[in-house]
């Protein structure tokens, strides 16, 4: 009797599946195991820019808010869009002009950073389109605005100092809560690390800056410094992605040091911790990569494979991830960045979509 075939009993679909799995059985001795991605979602029409993802582990639904910051304001269509788990959309709550950021499903509720506004939200998991929307608290100007002066040695024996410079814009952009309800948000532009005790019990809430360190801010082509944040398994340190320097970052809790984990992510933006890897949605390189915590990668999802009747083919611009049981969601953010015109696909897009791909089994 023979021993049947998996790749003819279930179908060809699954040889990228079981080819990645067999990969990360030997990561260690042959290299980063590359994972392809697929198509998901699309947005509804005339909605665009998905920046902020989340899934409700309860349920499965599919959280996503946008980052419209079109010209003219009058132009934008901001929302926040509820799925099912298999992809139909349910609910869409308009937050017109204000850009969105994070997304983060915790205690029934949706936490929207409202970067327009620079104010934290919520709305019931089962929102509609008339639901109210809950200010938390509002994010204000830091004292001095920017972190203070990065020193850097060089080979030479010579030193450089990187200063910064802000006007006091809380760039609200990523959040993660901890086990025991508090959340923590970093700003993107004043270089910060934020810290709401009990945020979802609080009344008054009290937001407290617990980092300025230097390495939270940037002034690269992207200029975007803090972004996502994840914990590791412990809560003992927290991961933090430097968008504009194209980093991830470490900090001790609960309040630093802060230093370098891993180099050369470009447009590091979204961050998750799951299944002792660090997820990484690296903006700028159109691929979501997974370090381990020493720092080397150890998956590397998708890739830019042209457009399709105005929407991405793989990754473009992926903004943030989010998993779903066995699945890996991805925000396409695909939003162009640079003043000239013809340079980025991303001028093409004219549909938004999400994708995914299966997380090898470790």
């Amino acid at each position: 009797m023979h021993a049947s075939n998996p790749i003819r009993r279930h179908g060809l679909w699954m040889l990228p599946w079981l080819l990645a799995w067999a990969g990360l059985a030997g990561a260690a001795d042959t290299g980063p195991v590359l994972v392809p991605v697929e198509h998901f979602i699309d947005l509804p029409d005339g909605v665009r820019q998905p920046e902020g993802l989340a899934v409700d582990p309860a349920t499965g639904e599919i959280f996503v808010s946008t980052f419209d910051a079109r010209e003219p304001e009058s132009a934008r269509n901001n929302r926040l869009l509820r799925y099912s788990a298999q992809g139909r959309l349910l609910a869409s709550r308009a937050f017109g002009a204000t850009p969105l950021t994070g997304v983060e499903v915790r205690d029934g509720h949706v936490y929207v950073l409202n970067f327009g506004a620079s104010k934290l939200q919520r709305l019931p998991v089962r929102f509609d389109a008339d639901t109210p929307i809950q200010d938390v608290l509002s994010f204000k100007a830091l004292t001095p605005p920017e972190p203070s002066a990065r020193q850097i040695d060089n080979p030479d024996g010579s030193r450089d100092a990187i200063t910064f410079g802000a006007k006091g814009f809380p760039a609200i952009n990523g959040m993660v809560f901890d086990r025991a309800g508090n959340l923590y948000v970093s700003d993107s532009f004043q270089g910060a690390i934020y810290r709401i005790e009990k945020a979802t019990t609080c009344a008054p809430c009290t937001v407290v800056a617990i980092s300025r360190d230097p390495l939270l801010g940037t002034t690269g082509a992207l200029p975007f410094g803090a972004n996502g944040l994840a914990f590791n398994t412990d809560e003992s340190r927290m991961y933090i992605n430097n968008a504009g320097d194209g980093r991830v970052l470490r900090m001790d809790m609960p309040s630093g040091p802060v230093s370098v984990l891993a180099e050369s992510v470009y447009g590091a933006d979204g961050l998750i911790f799951h299944d002792g890897l660090l997820w990484v949605a690296s903006n700028q390189t159109d691929t979501v990569v997974a370090l381990d915590e020493n720092g080397r990668v150890r998956v590397r999802a998708g890739s830019f494979q042209g457009l399709h009747d105005g929407a991405p083919r793989g990754l473009l611009f992926p903004a943030a991830t989010a998993v779903q049981g066995e699945w890996m969601i991805v925000a396409n953010l695909a939003l162009p960045i640079t003043p000239m015109k013809g340079d980025e696909w991303e001028e093409d897009v004219t549909r938004w979509t999400l994708s995914r791909f299966r997380i090898p089994a470790r």
